[in-house]
């Protein structure tokens, strides 16, 4: 057993495109009364569509982003706009 770090490569999709399916695919589970943040984490961990909606075609739109680079997109917003705040 190694004790170097692997390291983690992800495809290459364009972010922008990324966030806007991001962005459809909240705005329809909310339009649909589901609570986005739940079901879109839910599509994350188990991979499983059912979690979306297909309400504007929400379900086929983000299974078209790869989860891992949806992951990095996620974590990159998320810790930039933490170190903005400190």
């Amino acid at each position: 057993m190694s004790d170097r770090t692997r390291q983690f490569k992800i495809g290459s999709q364009n972010e922008d495109e990324i966030k806007k399916i991001i962005l459809q695919t909240y705005d329809a589970l909310k339009e649909k009364g589901y609570n986005p943040i739940s079901q879109i984490v839910g599509y994350i961990l188990s991979e499983d569509p059912t979690y979306i909606t297909t309400h504007n075609n929400a379900r086929n739109l983000i299974r078209r982003v790869d989860r891992f680079e949806l992951l990095q997109i996620l974590l990159t917003d998320y810790i930039n706009a933490g170190e903005k705040k400190f």
